[in-house]
């Protein structure tokens, strides 16, 4: 017999909606859920709002969201960052609509009150208006607490969260590793793109360490490359593993030759990338210099899930954001090396647009998958989510995780196992 749940009353029990091996489905359709996620996890967490490279100079700001509050992203003349809450003092109207640029102040297109880099508020139209009533330095824009690691920014609403590198736990192992596919320069955003898909953010949260739609989903990819690329792609039957890192975050590695990058620099150049060691020979870099620079070229082969919003996935970042329960909205930002030559940039693009790209192969195929699912979890009453897939062959990592083969949904069971920690807190 179908198990159901109530989850219409004021109070959910949340407890009992996520098993050790199956989730509620309700947890992808009920819109008073959804309310409650983006306050007991989005503004109780940290959460990724941008690489520094993205504000790479004095002046320099992005936009970014946590949940549904919009931030900046900003560097200020002393090259110092900031995270502000993207809200005027006055009226609330936003003060900053761009994704990125460079700019000397923030002003609101209200009524004119405007903010310096760092959050001050500057200027006042008829400030004798206000003669008596505030001080301007009472008023800045609202600051957010912020950390970072390896260049990675992340921002809480909560004071009193624990340090960030303490959450990352382990996962700083791997983001170290990440880091590596910039070939020897420091990692850089390249540009990024975004889009839609009506589904929940727990679908796609799930995707980012699923093995095992890879070659059913993905099949039109792996049929449009080479055949050394395919036998790459080829890994459920291989050695890979998915790990449970703590705190919801886990890693899938796909392809254990390639998780550390400065490792194997002697093996032999794919033939694939054999023009671009050419080219990058030709410009006068060492052999050493360009074997690293042609073993990143790809990325790592790994997915590497921060809990929760935000994927450092193989040669990429993705991340999510929530809009509303039946609507996310993903980025995908494209990674190369700052002062990398022009050669091995262009070589990142190109293959980021092959698959993660608006025309690529693989982001269609996946937001496809993901409306479905959201499509299908609305059928039935009282229907659940199987998480189950490897429960009964885990075994122990060599850092004391949990970890399944590839193709196990470890990963998924570690998100939710965090989701109804934080839900029930």
């Amino acid at each position: 017999m179908t198990e159901m749940i109530d989850v219409k009353n004021i109070t959910v029990d949340y407890e009992s909606m996520v098993r050790p091996d199956k989730v509620h489905t309700s947890l992808y359709s009920d819109a008073d859920i959804f309310e409650e996620e983006l306050d007991k996890i989005f503004n109780n967490t940290w959460v990724w709002v941008g690489h520094e490279s993205e504000v790479p100079e004095a002046g320099s700001y992005k936009t970014a969201m946590i949940g549904r509050h919009s931030v900046i992203v900003s560097r200020d003349r002393k090259k110092n960052i900031h995270v502000l809450l993207n809200r005027c003092r006055h009226r609330a109207a936003t003060v900053c609509e761009g994704k990125r640029g460079k700019t000397k102040s923030f002003m609101c297109p209200y009524h004119g009150w405007g903010y310096s880099l760092d959050g001050a508020l500057r200027a006042i139209p008829k400030p004798e208006e206000y003669e008596g009533v505030f001080d301007k330095s009472e008023l800045p824009l609202i600051s957010l607490r912020f950390e970072t690691y390896q260049g990675l920014i992340f921002a809480t609403f909560k004071d009193d969260i624990q340090p960030l590198e303490e959450f990352l736990g382990g996962a700083k192992k791997w983001i170290d590793l990440f880091v590596k596919q910039s070939g020897g320069f420091p990692l850089k955003v390249l540009g990024d793109h975004r889009f839609r898909f009506p589904g929940n953010w727990k679908i796609q949260l799930e995707n980012t360490t699923d093995a095992y739609h890879f070659p059913i989903v993905h099949k039109s990819f792996v049929s449009s490359v080479d055949e050394q690329t395919a036998d790459i792609f080829d890994f459920l039957d291989g050695e890979g593993h998915v790990e449970d890192l703590g705190n919801g975050h886990s890693v899938m590695v796909m392809i254990p030759e390639l998780v550390d990058l400065d490792k194997d620099l002697d093996d032999p150049i794919p033939e694939r990338f054999q023009p671009l060691a050419e080219e990058l020979a030709a410009e006068g870099h060492s052999d050493a210099e360009v074997r690293r620079m042609v073993r990143a070229v790809g990325g790592s082969g790994f997915n590497l899930n921060l809990f929760p919003n935000v994927a450092c996935s193989m040669a990429f970042f993705r991340v999510l954001a929530p809009v509303s329960v039946n609507e996310t909205e993903i980025h995908h930002v494209a990674l190369g090396g700052e002062g990398a030559p022009a050669a091995f940039n262009q070589m990142r693009l190109r293959l980021h647009e092959h698959f993660q790209g608006p025309m690529g192969f693989g982001t269609p195929d996946d937001a496809e998958a993901w409306e479905r699912v959201q499509k299908g979890s609305q059928a039935g009453t009282g229907e659940w989510i199987l998480l189950n897939r490897g429960q009964n062959h885990l075994t122990t990592s060599p850092d004391g995780n949990v970890s399944g083969a590839v193709c196990s949904e470890t990963g998924m069971r570690a998100a939710y196992q965090q989701w109804k920690k934080m839900m029930t807190a």
